[in-house]
């Protein structure tokens, strides 16, 4: 080859190589979110929760393709269930997760509601329609606690629209005779969370909340037991307790020593952290495995503190810390090729927003007090967890390798075949009549996008591969669910408020 064509050759060759650089950077940049985006996704994740309400809805009601459900639920067994939440895509309230929804709602407005501004009313709004719910379902029956409204199996056999629920609205309930430490621990977390939230805008409420968080707590306590084994098949394997109740009396006691300041919780955690969970590591914050959430939340204590008895909940949170922090000691996590926090096949999102909320509130405690993580013979800063934390929320927002985001009206691509009743369904307003129990099941089966949008909700997302499949029958992938969206709520509050870098 000649030697000028050489250097004609090289100089396109870097011509080529500089253009592609400069494309890739314009790429980033283009994927950067803004101040206004986050709280954008703040106000929708919030949103949703709207599109799950259960009961007669208020006049404020914004997606208003939405209409009352549900509305003689508990009158059968001659009580109040009025209201709550729906889990996901189906029709029944559960408990457990319904609660654990509402601890991180809770949570999210304790840490980073300053952050929250125009939208820290309807996050109060969110949290109180969950409250309401669990103070009636705690407090009507001594040594009781209904946790449940449906029967899953039969409302699985059916695409119906809550508006138009035939299906029994069977009532499950937790007792002396036949206990769930687990769902009534967890109860009594939300309850006492919501109750801080409440305490300068509501107190007489805020009050109400925590005492009734510390009478469902004492009952969990006393009558120990698994709700899965009291409630078997209606529970299982919907959300079953798969780690048992230790964990969740650990973590109902966390937040009553929180809320309260009685130092006789603090005793609680004292003589029985050692039997409920605080020497074990988990390494999945979730509706069924609340050890690394209580490590986080209990840390608070040493860091501030330097209270001897919480050190051991400060290591413990390291060593969650750690075990997400890809190339030093300790670590342990999967991510896919494109970044994403990968734990499982079946709503792996859940895991993510959780972690991402765990990472920001860790962070939020270790900067306010100087505090580093200890990873072997590494240190890694907060600063270096809310850069993790930013890459997994950006994700689920469209920076992705599909350039696509997971929560439904945010971007210009998202899921539009969601697998959730109300959004596939015609809305009342659209068709007065009702439809079916198994005429509803042409609309599961459809091709044409969901006629409602469920704007805010975060579906399951993407596999270990970063593929994704928008289809209603796939519900692994495309189904929303309220505990996805809670942690959420707190992870884009920060960054909201958070200059971009």
């Amino acid at each position: 080859m000649p030697k000028g064509m050489a250097s004609v050759t090289t100089f396109s060759l870097m011509l080529h190589f500089l253009l592609l650089i400069l494309f890739s950077s314009f790429h980033q940049v283009s994927l950067a979110f803004t101040s206004q985006e986050y709280h954008e996704a703040l106000e929708k994740s919030i949103l949703f929760f709207e599109g799950q309400r259960s009961g007669k809805l208020p006049s404020n009601q914004r997606l208003t393709w939405r209409g009352n459900s549900g509305l003689s639920d508990g009158s059968s067994y001659h009580v109040d269930l009025v209201g709550g939440y729906y889990d996901a895509g189906d029709n029944v309230k559960f408990g457990l997760p319904m609660a654990f929804t509402t601890t991180l709602l809770a949570w999210s407005v304790i840490e980073f509601g300053s952050s929250m501004m125009d939208q820290i009313e309807n996050a109060r709004a969110a949290i109180r329609w969950s409250t309401d719910y669990l103070l009636k379902a705690a407090t009507t029956t001594p040594d009781t606690l209904y946790v449940q409204v449906g029967d899953p199996n039969m409302d699985h056999k059916c695409w119906e629209r809550p508006e138009d629920m035939d299906t029994p609205r069977n009532v499950y309930k937790v007792s002396a005779q036949n206990p769930g430490s687990d769902v009534a621990a967890e109860t009594a977390a939300a309850l006492a969370a919501s109750s801080i939230v409440f305490r300068d805008s509501d107190p007489a409420y805020s009050s109400k909340l925590l005492q009734a968080a510390i009478k469902v707590f004492n009952f969990a306590d006393r009558y120990r037991g698994s709700y899965s084994d009291s409630l078997g098949s209606v529970v299982c394997p919907f959300y079953c307790s798969y780690s048992g109740y230790h964990d969740e009396l650990l973590w109902g006691a966390s937040w009553i020593y929180k809320a309260s300041g009685t130092s006789s919780y603090m005793e609680y955690i004292r003589s029985n952290g050692h039997i409920l969970g605080a020497d074990d590591d988990g390494f999945s914050f979730s509706w069924d495995d609340k050890r690394p959430g209580t490590k986080i939340l209990l840390s608070k204590e040493f860091l501030e503190k330097n209270s001897e008895e919480f050190q051991l909940y400060k290591a413990h949170s390291d060593n969650y810390i750690c075990s997400l922090m890809s190339g030093i000691p300790g670590s342990q996590a999967q991510y896919t090729p494109g970044g994403l926090l990968y734990k499982g096949s079946e709503s792996n999102l859940q895991y993510v927003t959780s972690t991402s909320f765990l990472l920001l509130a860790y962070a939020k405690y270790l900067s306010a007090n100087e505090g580093v993580v200890r990873c072997g013979t590494s240190t890694v800063t907060g600063e270096k967890l809310v850069t993790l934390a930013k890459t997994q929320v950006d994700y689920i927002l469209g920076n992705n390798p599909r350039k696509m985001s997971y929560m439904v009206g945010f971007g210009e691509r998202y899921p539009k075949h969601i697998h959730h009743r109300g959004s596939s369904l015609p809305s009342i307003g659209a068709r007065t009549e009702h439809i079916s129990c198994n005429e509803g099941f042409q609309y599961l089966h459809a091709g044409s996008p969901n006629p409602n949008e469920l704007v805010g909700g975060i579906v399951g997302g993407p596999d270990n591969n970063d593929n994704f499949s928008d289809d209603r029958n796939n519900y692994q992938q495309s189904e929303p669910a309220t505990y996805i969206n809670a942690p959420f709520v707190g992870a884009v509050a920060y960054f909201s408020a958070k200059p971009p870098t």
